[in-house]
């Protein structure tokens, strides 16, 4: 399937949609995921086109894990999270939502579940809440 450039993350990317963003180098984004499943739930993406895994180009799919690994150290120091958890999804059948690479990284907690993925929006004071924290975690990295 095409890359469609009218995607959610490549209108932030654009900055024609707001997001909490925590991180960004040359060719990586990460925010704060606008229905998180956890406290300090973040995504991260390629700055380029690419649908996902499956059409990803190696060099982008670096960057991104290099990205994960630093959010997910700064969601550990941040939120004092007990483990991570990295999603990604690929097609409609994978679980796949938007269609453009993207990692979720989520911080974890011993005998805490996740919460469901909902269509409910968080608190604009929230998010903005947990991207300092994150931001404030990577700064002292």
């Amino acid at each position: 399937m095409a890359y469609d450039d009218s995607n959610v993350f490549a209108k932030i990317l654009r900055g024609e949609l707001p997001a909490h963003k925590v991180y960004e180098d040359a060719d990586t984004l990460a925010f704060m995921d606008i229905m998180p499943r956890c406290e300090g739930h973040a995504l991260v993406i390629p700055k380029t086109a690419a649908r996902n895994t499956l059409d990803a180009m190696p060099a982008q799919l670096a960057a991104c894990m290099a990205t994960v690994q630093r959010i997910a150290r700064a969601q550990v120091k941040a939120f004092k999270a007990d483990g991570i958890t990295i999603q990604q999804f690929n097609e409609p059948a994978g679980g796949q939502v938007v269609f453009h690479l993207h990692y979720h990284v989520l911080p974890r907690w011993d005998g805490v579940k996740l919460g469901p993925h909902t269509a409910t929006m968080e608190k604009n004071e929230v998010l903005a809440a947990a991207a300092a924290k994150l931001r404030s975690a990577l700064s002292e990295a």
